[in-house]
């Protein structure tokens, strides 16, 4: 093997990471793009002032003995731990504690350590976004938005979301891109919100509930980020996830309009007033939950050295992301012999 890097991926998510950590480790050379600041995808966190808060997955959920392994092993390193254990959910009568047999983790000491940690001796480049793809003698070139070509590549793996795959692949490889528009990508608007004072106490509440899931209005899931582990000397924050409905009623509205929406409809729900927010946002996910492409091995393996993975090839779960990667990533080290 030629130290000229042989396979590009595309998207620093945790599908993307999975897939180079498997070539690492079986010797096989890669680098990975992303367009955005740092490695993370829908396991993005982000610092303010004060707080730390996560604008994505806010837990992950594990069904299967392989992903159990794997997470044991971060559990042993200190990358995730339960939470939240103390789980509520709101109805239209009121809040209830909700109880289930399911072990939830978060990351610390935020979600995005543990794509950070996946990416430690990665080749990495960040603030890059890839604009095409282009197939020359040498093998697979990818152009970016500033004019640079990378590669050239034996290999392209794309983990973007399959409305952002989709033009990458078009003109290479049908098959692929019918794949991609196979799949429907639900968006998600992700508030947060931090507050100098505590939160009111609840009527019927626990002082120290974590998260909520809400049934009713635009709310889906309230989190309390300063209970997660590694988070406990921040300031109270919150993060708010709008619910499918209101996430698309509200696509393309301004992120400031969003943030006091949702916090009004978390106010509704808390009986009394709450104490003035220092600091408010949101963060709109158009591609957050994908749906339709859930059979077959988890990813895509074109006939032109192109492939596609992620949660859109599997199911829309933490953990079918990590599977996603990772299995395409032994199919690729499979088909070099490695």
């Amino acid at each position: 093997m030629t130290a000229t890097p042989s396979i590009a991926i595309i998207g620093a998510g945790l599908s993307g990471l999975a897939c180079a950590r498997v070539l690492a480790e079986r010797g096989i050379a890669s680098e990975v793009f992303d367009k955005a600041r740092g490695p993370g995808g829908r396991l993005t966190s982000r610092r303010l002032p004060g707080a730390v808060v996560d604008l994505g997955a806010q837990y992950f959920t594990v069904r299967e003995a392989r992903f159990a392994a794997r997470v044991d092993a971060w559990r042993q390193a200190g990358l995730v731990a339960p939470w939240p254990q103390r789980l509520w959910r709101v109805e239209a009568d009121g809040w209830q504690p909700h109880q289930d047999a399911q072990t939830r983790y978060s990351a610390a000491p935020r979600m995005s350590a543990l794509t950070r940690s996946l990416a430690e001796g990665l080749p990495l480049h960040l603030q890059t976004r890839i604009t095409g793809l282009e197939s020359r003698a040498d093998g697979w070139w990818l152009a970016d938005d500033q004019g640079q070509d990378h590669g050239p590549f034996a290999r392209v793996v794309i983990t973007a979301p399959t409305p952002q795959a989709e033009p990458l692949v078009a003109p290479h490889d049908a098959a692929l891109a019918a794949d991609c528009r196979a799949v429907t990508q639900a968006p998600c608007w992700a508030g947060h919100a931090l507050f100098d004072a505590p939160l009111p106490t609840l009527p019927g509440v626990d002082d120290d509930w974590q998260a909520a899931f809400i049934n009713a209005g635009p709310l889906s899931v309230v989190s309390r980020n300063d209970s997660k582990p590694g988070r406990e000397t921040q300031g109270e924050s919150l993060t708010l996830l709008a619910s499918p409905t209101a996430s698309t009623d509200w696509l393309e509205n301004d992120a400031e309009t969003v943030a006091a929406r949702l916090l009004a409809a978390f106010e509704t729900l808390c009986a009394q007033p709450l104490p003035t927010p220092r600091l408010l946002g949101a963060h709109r996910w158009r591609y957050a939950k994908p749906s339709g492409q859930d059979s077959g091995p988890g990813y895509r393996l074109g006939a032109m050295g192109l492939a596609l993975a992620g949660d859109a090839f599997r199911a829309s779960r933490v953990e079918d992301a990590w599977f996603s990667g990772h299995d395409l990533g032994l199919a690729l080290a499979a088909e070099l012999g490695r």
